[in-house]
């Protein structure tokens, strides 16, 4: 491995190291965000307003989780820019969000010896990404307890 590539797994690693902890914390504040209108949920079960609720708190957990994936790359922005990786602040959150939803963005590049932290950023968003979807479709299945029709041979059994 050449010593520029050193630099880069080592800050790659340990920028995935860090929003991976942070993907993690924001998760847990998202839970304790949801845990009242959930209780609300249980509470008004096979009511119209329960199916709102639901829908509202599953669109209100997507938009945590945007917000949260927006923050993540503005770590990772920064140390594009702290590194001198890319040319402007405004670059840099754009080629880190292309890179983390792995989009990629033509005509942007890093650096030469920055290269390598793109397709790190881009392993980092899959994982995150991944541990997204996971979470939201937990939420989706405890929504579904909350509010589905009580009684064998109902949809959704």
């Amino acid at each position: 491995m050449t010593p520029a590539w050193v630099s880069d797994w080592t800050w790659g690693l340990l920028l995935i190291a860090m929003t991976l902890v942070l993907h993690a914390v924001g998760l847990v504040l998202i839970i304790l965000a949801l845990s009242k209108p959930m209780a609300l949920i249980r509470s008004r079960r096979g009511k119209l307003s329960s199916i709102t609720g639901a829908a509202l708190l599953i669109g209100a957990a997507g938009w945590m989780l945007a917000v949260l994936h927006g923050l993540e790359a503005v770590v990772w922005a920064a140390a594009y820019a702290l590194l001198g990786a890319i040319d402007s602040p405004r670059d840099a959150i754009l080629y880190s969000l292309d890179s983390m939803t792995t989009r990629g963005s033509p005509g942007m590049t890093l650096q030469p010896q920055w290269q390598l932290m793109g397709a790190l950023e881009s392993a980092d968003g899959m994982l995150l990404f991944g541990i997204s979807t996971a979470f939201l479709f937990a939420v989706l299945e405890r929504v579904w307890s909350l509010v589905r029709p009580e009684g064998p041979g109902k949809l959704g059994e």
